[in-house]
């Protein structure tokens, strides 16, 4: 048997703390160490109180038995069964575990490593931060976007390694275990959630804080991704597949300065609801507000059988007890913008800004249908969107709608020759955007996508193939194209 380098260190202290005790009567720190060793059992009270009247103290005497002199460790044990200071190998150990653990209990500070990156706290409970650090390494081929008009799928043949995102994620709480904090920021140059990358630099995308005192209501300020659907609110590493869906970028309204009431009701029951509330700026990230007009949401969700579901997909963590969610949520906004991602602010394919009509050029009303359940490996997802979008300048409706559905399994649970950490997973999701604005294309696109993910722990580490089948058909001209897509990524968090 082997002592590691802690055991080591915390002997080396001990032993030379008392080959240093000459001097008459047992000194402080050796009494701490007494203290220690018969609180842990490492010798008894008989021995504890022989000890105490002796006026120096060696290894020697605090190893023999508490009736008989010592004797020399050798005449006691085999010199093979010694350990690094001459006794026996597992008294040795012993002594290293028990100061060990006082040292720990006396540390003001907890330091270690879990599912949220290196943990830093006090022991009373009320400071605590977590650092980690995310990287997503993607290849792509033949693009790393979603084609959206029909000129997307022509001479778009390439390969492309990317690091899709590069994030330093820093969270946790101060003064109180309910006043929370976070942020996160992107290392990477600006990209929109589904396009390539268009030149930038590091950018704050997420900061916040939470007054969570009670369960049913609590208060949330700061930048964040607007909590008004699962698919975009579920973090970029605990997606099922590479990247969301087709329906993303055209429904999310995406991270917005702003505050929001939140809680949860009626918890454990039949009618387990969360609500959220908020009112936001609706210029996107990092964005003031120029107008007097703000964008609102609501989100109910029902956990209908009593149990939270966390926003995160796959079922990786094994589900006991059947867990699902139905949630309604709308959102409107008077202003500039027809679209939003990590970048800010933009519009959707066909609509522009004109400075003739200020800053409230576009009325947008939306509302989604979402439904989410997980069991046993198993892991449903869907989710419908509808988006009315007003321009008052050519005084023109669109109107939008998209939706999807995913699926996966970890057929070990039902085959045990297939691997525990992979997963299967399908998704259908399908997109209609009608233009009436300028004419330029009335579209409807579909994606057809299957994935493999292999978990080495959890989300935190793991990587993923998936396939792409993607289709448009062009109303206005009457044209449809193709095309075929695959990506493979590894996914990690430190």
């Amino acid at each position: 048997m082997r002592l590691t380098s802690v055991r080591k260190s915390t002997l080396a202290l001990i032993f030379s703390g008392m080959s240093a005790a000459c001097i008459p009567g047992v000194q402080a720190a050796d009494k701490a160490l007494l203290d220690i060793l018969v609180e842990n059992g490492v010798i008894t009270q008989v021995q504890y109180e022989s000890l105490m009247k002796k006026k120096s103290l060696s290894s020697q005497d605090i190893f023999a038995p508490a009736d008989q002199p010592a004797k020399p460790a050798a005449q006691d044990v085999k010199v093979e069964d010694l350990g690094v200071y001459g006794l026996p190998q597992q008294t040795e150990l012993a002594i290293a575990d028990a100061v060990t653990r006082e040292l720990e209990a006396a540390s003001p500070v907890i330091a270690e490593h879990g599912s949220k990156g290196f943990r830093f706290a006090t022991r009373d409970g009320n400071w605590e931060t977590n650092l980690q650090w995310r990287g997503q390494f993607r290849y792509t081929n033949p693009t790393g976007s979603d084609p959206r008009q029909l000129e997307d799928f022509e001479d778009n043949e390439n390969s492309n390694f990317d690091t899709r995102r590069l994030r330093m994620k820093i969270g946790g709480h101060g003064f109180q275990p309910w006043l929370k904090y976070y942020f996160e920021v992107d290392l990477q140059p600006t990209a929109d959630v589904d396009a390539d990358l268009r030149g930038g630099g590091a950018r704050v995308i997420d900061w916040r804080v939470d007054v969570a005192k009670w369960d049913w209501l609590g208060l949330r300020l700061g930048q964040w991704k607007v909590d008004l659907n699962r698919e975009r609110g579920d973090s970029s590493g605990r997606q099922q597949f590479v990247e969301r869906s087709i329906v993303n970028r055209i429904f999310t309204i995406d991270r917005q300065i702003g505050v929001q009431l939140r809680g949860r009701l009626f918890k454990g029951t039949p009618a387990d609801i969360r609500y959220y509330g908020g009112v936001f700026n609706g210029e996107g990230r990092g964005t003031y507000n120029e107008s007097n007009e703000h964008m609102v949401m609501g989100r109910v969700q029902w956990n209908f059988m009593g149990r939270d579901l966390s926003w995160r997909q796959t079922d990786v963590e094994y589900t006991e007890k059947p867990t699902g969610s139905l949630a309604f949520a709308t959102a409107s906004t008077d202003g500039p913008c027809t679209r939003w991602s990590s970048s800010g602010c933009g519009n959707l394919d066909g609509f522009s800004r004109s400075y003739l009509a200020g800053d409230e050029q576009y009325e947008i009303d939306q509302w989604v249908q979402e439904f989410a359940f997980k069991y046993r490996g198993l892991s449903l997802q869907q989710e419908y969107h509808r988006k009315d979008i007003d321009d008052t300048v050519l005084d023109i409706s669109n109107e939008l709608t998209g939706y999807y559905a995913q699926a996966g399994y970890f057929f070990h649970h039902l085959i045990p020759a297939v691997p525990a950490p992979l997963e299967l997973a399908i998704r259908y999701a399908y997109v209609e955007e009608p233009n009436e604005v300028d004419r330029l294309f009335d579209n409807e696109r579909e994606e057809f996508t299957v994935a493999a993910n292999w978990f080495f722990s959890g989300h935190n580490n793991k990587i993923t193939l998936d396939y792409s089948y993607l289709t448009l058909d062009d109303g206005l001209v009457g044209v449809d194209d193709a095309e075929s897509r695959i990506r493979l990524q590894w996914d990690v968090s430190f």
